[in-house]
């Protein structure tokens, strides 16, 4: 079934313009949720033209606009309204969702000890941690930015940031780093093991 979306006049303005500049007045808005971050979602919007849509896009009519869904992502996006966000320079599209943040208390909690305790040390070097998901007792985090591919990674994810989870939400077992650490702009070299 197809999400309720709302587009409203001055987003749908926006989309207009772009649309008449790039000279496909009748394409579409593609909407994904490509991931996570500090509990908000991660969107990625594309305009493409009718024929190029994905097949299984879910599609959702609004008046002159048709809004293209990623099937994966259509139950949390139930419910959003597309506004422009005036406080950026010459506005930009930005998705009011009901169904941002942590829904599960543990989760919650643990999006508070990175909010508050995690991801203030780690700024400092430039890095950042997500979590992505908690489940059967596992907290799925992402590391990004300075922390991906750093050398001391995991230094830091078991006597920092897994023992910080760990005590403030008991009923976390374990922190598992689901981060690609070969790729990014510092990728982590793992030295060759010495021969015995």
């Amino acid at each position: 079934m197809s999400p309720v979306i709302t587009v409203t006049p001055e987003a749908l303005a926006k989309i207009d313009g772009v649309r008449a500049k790039s000279g496909h007045p009748d394409a579409c808005l593609r909407i994904a949720i490509a991931g996570r971050r500090g509990g908000e979602f991660v969107y990625e919007l594309d305009l493409v033209a009718s024929g190029d849509a994905p097949p299984g896009d879910l599609v959702v009519e609004t008046p002159n606009l048709r809004v293209l869904v990623q099937p994966g992502s259509a139950a949390n996006l139930d419910g959003a309204t597309i506004e422009l966000d005036a406080s950026v320079m010459g506005g930009a599209l930005r998705i009011e969702n009901p169904h941002e943040g942590w829904r599960d208390p543990v989760a919650a909690r643990v999006q508070e000890v990175l909010d508050r305790q995690i991801n203030p040390s780690v700024a400092a070097h430039g890095g950042y941690v997500d979590l992505l998901e908690v489940r059967d007792g596992a907290a799925y985090v992402q590391l990004g930015g300075g922390c991906q591919g750093c050398a001391q990674v995991d230094v830091t994810l078991r006597q920092g940031i897994e023992v910080a989870i760990k005590a403030a939400v008991p009923q976390i077992t374990q922190v598992i780093d689901s981060t690609d650490h070969a790729a990014g702009m510092n990728p982590y070299f793992q030295p060759a093991k010495k021969a015995s």
